[in-house]
């Protein structure tokens, strides 16, 4: 290997990469190309600045099933792990579950919907929010929220799981349909809303979570928002907790909602009918559930662990006993951002129409991903919620970053953690929010493979293997999402 290097031919190897995608990239439209004004036109930006003159809860919950009848007629390709994986059946329904929320300050409602898949681009929630928005069902609506709970073992959304690496796994009419199904339960929800009061409760999950990947670092909290109506109908429970929603393993032939589904059953059983979201966090670098080793590659042991570990999740979440009252009030603000791609890998399959995440050029004719991050606070500063658009480092969320010498580049992380921009007493995270742009990565803990940078992962000088890296912009992007998390946060103060 010395003498290769010395040579050069890994540095060669990687200007062959770039100069044939160099070569592809000159033959690329420019109306390929677009703009943040042009993406934003159904970006509803929320709040100039905050207030906290609410008078009271107004919330209203809808779901739609988004698992098409003809699953086992047609190829659906299902999202996560392996490509050329078509459903066999159907284990549970997936779902798009909306919430409208208002203070009824008169400065407009939220939406937050959480669609059962592996990861949605922006440019499909901005297809979501357009048939919302011109639908004219939901006056004064001053922001539209749309996340995906990351389930691996849904039809693919993103197109990533197709027959190969370079064919679009995404079935047209299927994404039509959950864009209008999607649509329906947001307008459903506003529709559907009642008056009553809002609790905020938490509760830690012991012994469920592992983090693969060093720093052993993960938010173990369970948050629970439960919205109960003064009418007497049932609760809503809007239920935060970051894990990868994997534990079919990768061997799964069903379409899924995954743990997710098997929570919702237990709260349904205990609560005799309320309505349930889960909402997952920050996830990236790798946190899922405790005995994935075991049923990675046992599909069988999987089909028993996911009821297992929902039924699990489910009763910490109907344990927690220190609910405080949500004063009303509800403030957000989004902007939208343009994050570098430095993913050879990714841009090949992007120009190749398999990812279809909108893409700049500036004059340097470097290529960017257009994505947004959202900033939102519950009751007088009681909850703060920062809206990412990926799989986020849990150490991006709490600071607990590798020292230099045991980083992959041996240097410190120089960053603003989201938890030094706090201002409220509780928060969170909501991942995979407006967006899927890959592992949010710190840079001082970035490697690449040496000869094939982003097709292929590596391992450091520790044996640490470096995966999550392929699947990335790039290692300037966790830097550029908290800088920009950062500056909408101070602008609203």
């Amino acid at each position: 290997m010395k003498i290769l290097r010395f040579l050069r031919l890994p540095n060669l190897v990687r200007r062959i990469i770039s100069g044939l995608l160099s070569l592809i990239l000159f033959f690329v439209p420019n109306s390929t190309y677009t703009s943040i004004d042009e993406t934003s036109e159904y970006m509803l930006t929320g709040d100039e600045t905050f207030s906290y003159s609410g008078k009271k809860w107004t919330v209203g919950f809808a779901k739609e099933v988004l698992t098409p009848d003809d699953i086992t007629e047609e190829k659906y390709y299902i999202a996560g792990y392996n490509t050329n994986n078509p459903a066999q059946s159907v284990l549970d329904d997936m779902y798009a579950k909306a919430v409208y929320l208002d203070d009824n300050s008169g400065r407009g409602g939220v939406v937050i919907c959480a669609i059962d898949c592996v990861g949605i681009s922006r440019k499909d929630i901005n297809d979501i929010r357009k048939i919302v928005i011109e639908s004219g069902k939901i006056p004064n609506l001053k922001s539209i929220n749309i996340c995906a709970t990351h389930t691996h073992s849904a039809i693919d959304t993103q197109g990533l799981w197709g027959k190969n690496f370079l064919s679009d796994g995404k079935n047209e009419d299927f994404m039509n349909e959950l864009k209008v199904r999607t649509a329906d339960a947001i307008i459903s929800a506003y529709e559907a809303r009642k008056d009553g009061k809002l609790y905020l409760g938490t509760a830690e999950s012991e012994g469920l979570l592992t983090d693969t990947r060093t720093p052993i670092d993960y938010d173990a909290t369970i948050t629970r928002l439960r919205f109960d109506p003064a009418d007497g109908s049932n609760d809503t429970y809007i239920v935060n907790f970051a894990c990868h929603a994997e534990c079919l393993g990768a061997r799964t032939t069903v379409v899924s909602a995954d743990f997710p589904a098997y929570m919702e059953k237990e709260i349904v059983e205990q609560t005799d009918g309320a309505n349930v979201v889960f909402i997952n966090g920050a996830i990236g670098g790798l946190i899922t559930c405790e005995k994935l080793d075991d049923v990675l590659r046992n599909f069988e042991l999987g089909l028993e662990y996911v009821k297992e570990f929902g039924k699990d999740v489910g009763e910490v979440v109907m344990s927690i006993d220190n609910e405080t009252v949500i004063a009303p009030a509800i403030n957000i603000k989004t902007k939208a951002i343009e994050i570098k791609c430095d993913n050879t890998a990714l841009l090949l399959v992007r120009i190749l129409g398999v990812l279809n995440n909108d893409i700049s050029k500036d004059k340097d004719k470097n290529i960017s991903i257009i994505t947004e991050v959202s900033y939102m606070e519950l009751g007088t500063r009681q909850i703060g919620v920062y809206m990412i658009p990926g799989e986020l480092s849990p150490e991006l969320e709490s600071g607990n970053f590798l020292p230099a010498e045991d980083s992959a580049n041996k240097t410190e992380a120089d960053y603003t953690a989201l938890s030094e921009m706090a201002r409220c007493e509780h928060n969170l995270v909501i991942g995979l929010c407006n967006d899927e742009i890959g592992y949010i990565i710190p840079e001082n803990d970035f490697l690449l493979h040496e000869w094939l940078p982003y097709f292929n992962n590596t391992d450091d000088e520790n044996g640490r293997r470096h995966y999550e890296e392929t699947n990335s912009l790039g290692p300037k992007a966790a830097g550029a999402i908290l800088e920009a998390m950062e500056n909408l946060i101070a602008s609203v103060e």
